[in-house]
């Protein structure tokens, strides 16, 4: 079961083979409290939407992941305006950030398994046009930060250090590890015959 409605980490799920059995969204305000850290941010949300889908379907392995864009100590917005965006991109702009994903996995029995995929992201320093273009392509709606490093702000990034997959919205190590360390079958782990 994927806590989640980003298509992005359903894609990325299947990237290693896994498909979802549902898809049920959590919902849940995700409101940075004030003076919360991001990484505290994003352990936070991911494990409330862990709980929440969890309690309507407690039979099921339930994966749920929060990713925050932080520029220091602050957490940027998942971008729903032009103008949040463009602030977001003018904050990366020749700068160092990190995207921090966390992770949390509540298997059947109630085991649970939290994970904090920390990457590096260094943005080039963007001209105005730069930004303007991007603006105008509509792919900021909705993200972290106000990019999609998996599409035409691949060509604002010169340096990543860590998870490419962790800044598209879901560490599949880290996944993958948190899934196979609490029993559930999957397809890269062959059993001895």
């Amino acid at each position: 079961m994927l806590a989640s409605a980003s298509p992005r980490r359903l894609e990325l799920l299947r990237q290693i083979g896994l498909v979802p059995d549902a898809v049920d969204p959590a919902e849940i305000d995700e409101t940075p409290r004030p003076r919360e850290l991001p990484a505290t941010l994003a352990a936070r949300l991911c494990r409330a939407k862990a709980e929440a889908v969890a309690a309507r379907h407690p039979d099921a392995f339930v994966l749920a992941a929060d990713t925050v864009v932080a520029l220091g100590r602050r957490a940027l917005p998942k971008a729903e305006t032009e103008e949040e965006a463009h602030r977001c991109l003018e904050g990366l702009s020749g700068r160092r950030h990190r995207v921090l994903g966390g992770i949390c996995l509540i298997a059947p029995d109630g085991r649970r398994a939290e994970r904090l995929a920390a990457t590096v992201v260094r943005f080039k320093r963007l001209e105005r046009a730069e930004i303007e273009a991007y603006l105008a392509s509509g792919e900021w709606h909705g993200k972290a930060g106000g990019y999609a490093i998996q599409g035409l702000a691949a060509a604002f990034i010169p340096f990543i250090g860590g998870s490419h997959s962790n800044v598209v919205g879901l560490a599949l190590g880290e996944t993958a590890a948190m899934l196979s360390g609490l029993g559930f079958p999957v397809p890269w782990r062959t059993t001895a015959s």
